[in-house]
């Protein structure tokens, strides 16, 4: 976690006015500049939604690292600093929430990139106080600003939006929090994908839940099945959850940085995979996903991936199972299966 980021590039422009903070950092980060800060402030702590960012700090002892969907530790913190997120409501969400749990006054920064829409924080934090830019570079925009309202109690259930899905004479309600996929709609490729399941069985995990529409629809169709949930965002692990008790179902929800806290014995891994990391195109995730499936499926496991029909993934599942099928396919998806 040595390279630096556009963003942390810039914030190190600034190195010498973090002396003596206590700092919290929040939001799109991705690098190891806290471990930096925290040689020049009194202290640094992280709260972020990524797990796989959240595994990599934990090995550090200098910053204190909190994983969640909401930061419930109370922190002394006199200055927060927000990394632009790629979705311009989870920013919203995260000043609410943050700012609740800090004392006022209390300083923001806000560092993101140009493209991402972080000009909007101008026009956001006027509850709060006032913001300006104070420095620019590398296509990212660095804000100041200071917290002086009085900010009102946080509470997470005020951020969920509900919608419904209709599918095979089922209706199924979605719970979702900002920023996590599938916020809003039901996915035509997640939708495609559930049309070509057949009926299963066993122990099922859904790979990269978001906000639970597959898993709870494999649920409602096949009520026999030990079904399991993973992500990498705890906002999509919060909102997978509230999903399956909005429905009245159950299934097991859980942080996982690809295999990482996943089982070894799973019938069925399907999967809506993501291709984005922050603003970039990341295809890493999903070929590890395919790449080291037959070590977490039992002896006749099966693999069903639903992706754009562009991205070259049959190639990864021929060299990991033998064999690649496509059992659907669209102008814009394909779905496709593998079994050991």
């Amino acid at each position: 976690m040595s390279h630096y980021t556009a963003p942390s590039q810039i914030a190190e422009r600034q190195l010498p006015y973090f002396s003596g903070k206590k700092v919290l950092i929040a939001g799109e980060i991705e690098d190891g500049f806290p471990l930096l800060l925290a040689k020049h402030c009194l202290s640094v702590a992280v709260f972020t939604t990524h797990y796989g960012y959240y595994r990599q700090l934990q090995q550090s002892s200098a910053v204190n690292c909190y994983f969640g969907a909401e930061l419930t530790e109370n922190l002394d913190a006199d200055l927060l600093v927000i990394y632009w997120p790629k979705a311009k409501l989870e920013a919203q969400y995260l000043l609410a929430m943050l700012l609740a749990k800090l004392p006022s006054p209390c300083e923001v920064i806000v560092i993101g990139e140009n493209r991402s829409g972080v000009k909007s924080i101008e026009k956001m934090f006027k509850p709060y106080g006032s913001i300006k830019k104070y420095d620019s570079a590398r296509r990212c925009s660095f804000y100041w600003g200071e917290c002086r309202e009085t900010v009102a109690d946080f509470a997470l259930t005020d951020w969920f939006k509900s919608y419904s899905v209709q599918y095979q004479q089922h209706e199924l309600t979605i719970r979702s929090l900002p920023g996590v996929f599938s916020h809003g709609e039901f996915d035509l490729g997640s939708q495609l994908l559930l049309d070509t399941l057949p009926y299963l069985q066993g122990k099922v995990l859904d790979f990269g839940c978001g906000a639970g529409v597959i898993g709870c629809v494999m649920a409602m169709l096949n009520p026999k099945i030990e079904l399991e949930m993973c992500d990498i965002n705890a906002l999509a692990i919060c909102s997978s959850q509230a999903t399956l008790a909005a429905n009245g179902l159950s299934g097991r929800v859980f942080a996982s940085d690809i295999y990482s806290d996943t089982a070894t014995n799973y019938d069925v891994i399907v999967s809506n995979p993501p291709f984005h990391s922050g603003l970039e195109t990341s295809y890493q995730v999903t070929e590890t996903l395919l790449h080291s499936a037959p070590n977490y499926l039992t002896r006749s496991g099966q693999l069903f991936l639903v992706a754009n029909s562009f991205l070259k993934y049959p190639p990864i599942i021929e060299q990991a199972f033998g064999h690649c099928e496509t059992l659907s396919k669209t102008s814009k998806f394909s779905i496709y299966h593998a079994s050991k």
